[in-house]
């Protein structure tokens, strides 16, 4: 009888003590969404109403000051068909993402494999290398502009050291190219240059060992072994900076202000230009989403092709 008793008021107390429960669930549920409402309403103050507001804005006729027409489809057909910038725009993407994308991988990878272990200093040497990366892109590209100049640092080194003069890298489209490029590659080495290093770090000794026994050494033991192994960190690194590199704006707009000519100029920019310049907000808009749905596409086909060549640990 007593046990009996005991479980009784034990299932009677649960039962009284779930509305309590519940109350108590509501209160926090409601005090977690006042302490997440400032954030809340940031994202969609800043994020969701600017999205919805461009998506609408690709369809109309929106200049900066003046009447809004409804133009339907009408942004997106003038830019593939009768905007004389936006293909030539294309193109530059497409040629800075094709070169830089590469560089900046392979360049972080060979200098991630070289400061290894033995390398005395490599923590010192990591942190110069991350510089860079964490350098307003504004004092970066000021300096490199400065030195890019014909009277700048590149020419006066070439003049009095060899005697031999340098082009003018910022008037010639190949070189302002070039240059855009490679100051790039510099300021992002170190971002992916921690990726990798994390990532080689990661290794299995005993895999490493079991490859030197096999005989495999230098540039085999790296290709055949050490960069299947860290793939699914290749794969993020080149995820990143292919997107980075689509969105490029202020490398060319600060060096070379998208010139000479139009040969630097990449989408970013000239949905920059269409928007403050010319105010053609609607251009701009529309410009916006078709680099979204590139980016989209790209980094889709990027998931896509991953199983071929990124090697997951099951």
């Amino acid at each position: 009888m007593t046990i009996a008793a005991s479980r009784r008021r034990a299932s009677q107390g649960r039962r009284g003590s779930s509305p309590r429960r519940g109350s108590l669930s509501r209160t926090e549920g409601r005090q977690a969404l006042g302490f997440a409402s400032p954030a809340l309403i940031g994202l969609a103050v800043f994020t969701v109403v600017p999205v919805v507001l461009s998506i609408v804005m690709s369809f109309y006729n929106w200049p900066t000051f003046g009447d809004k027409t409804f133009n339907g489809v009408g942004n997106y057909i003038k830019l593939f068909t009768a905007s004389p910038d936006f293909w030539p725009a294309m193109r530059n993407t497409a040629v800075f993402t094709l070169v830089y994308v590469p560089l900046s991988i392979v360049c972080s990878l060979i200098l991630a494999m070289a400061l290894g272990p033995r390398i005395r200093g490599r923590g010192a040497l990591r942190v110069l290398f991350f510089i860079p990366v964490v350098t307003p892109m504004v004092a970066s590209v000021l300096v490199w502009k400065m030195m890019l100049q014909p009277q700048g640092l590149f020419n006066g080194i070439a003049q009095g050291w060899f005697g031999m003069k340098l082009p003018n890298f910022l008037a010639d489209p190949f070189w302002a190219m070039a240059m855009v490029i490679i100051m790039s590659v510099w300021q992002g080495l170190g971002y992916n240059m921690l990726i990798f290093s994390a990532a080689l770090e990661q290794l299995p000794e005993s895999v490493i060992e079991a490859a030197r026994i096999d005989g495999a050494s230098g540039f085999r033991m790296q290709w055949s072994v050490v960069v299947p192994m860290i793939s699914p960190s290749i794969f993020f690194a080149t995820i990143m900076t292919m997107i980075t590199s689509l969105q490029v704006f202020a490398q060319p707009q600060l060096l070379t202000g998208g010139g000479p000519g139009n040969a630097t100029q990449p989408l970013v920019q000239f949905i920059y230009n269409q928007g403050f310049k010319f105010q053609d907000l609607g251009i701009a808009a529309a410009g916006a989403w078709i680099l979204f749905a590139l980016i989209i596409i790209i980094t889709a086909l990027q998931f896509g092709a991953q199983k071929k060549w990124v090697h997951y640990e099951h």
